[in-house]
């Protein structure tokens, strides 16, 4: 886990984002920190040009239908990425690392198949503290480093 706040960025080297299109996909689990890092992605991509319009967000229950929020959104969408946004705290059961891994495959499976982009914001912590911290709190938001991410991503696919 980071031990200092990663959601700096340099703006001059953010690529122009004006012009992009990104989705958002947010699991309404754990909605403290999910708001967060939506609140975080959405700001950053309007402080880097992209037009509120431009910006679409849908919401699904559980980090685990990400997948299926971020494929559809895909197929029905012109974008030109898309952030996928959860969190899953460790509890006491399995439960933890079998959405864990399910939700990594779906995601790294979807951005194998189709060619629009979608980026991993999903907290995977050991503690509800850890996932506040990494949510706007000491550790920055990792909502932010997210569109940062977006918008290099789709400014790549433009090669």
């Amino acid at each position: 886990m980071a031990t200092t706040n990663l959601s700096n960025y340099d703006k001059t080297t953010i690529p122009n984002a004006k012009n992009f299109r990104f989705g958002i996909v947010v699991s309404e689990w754990n909605p403290e920190i999910t708001e967060n890092l939506y609140l975080g992605a959405s700001q950053t991509l309007i402080e880097n040009g992209v037009q509120k319009e431009n910006i679409v967000r849908w919401n699904v229950p559980g980090s685990f239908e990400l997948i299926y929020g971020c494929k559809r959104m895909i197929e029905n969408l012109k974008l030109d990425a898309i952030i996928a946004i959860g969190n899953v705290i460790q509890g006491e059961t399995k439960h933890f690392d079998f959405v864990c891994e399910g939700v990594t495959q779906g995601i790294k499976d979807l951005n194998v198949k189709y060619d629009t982009p979608i980026i991993f914001c999903v907290l995977t912590d050991n503690t509800k503290q850890q996932s506040l911290d990494r949510s706007g709190g000491k550790h920055g938001n990792k909502g932010i480093e997210s569109a940062i991410a977006a918008i290099k991503m789709a400014a790549l696919r433009e090669f």
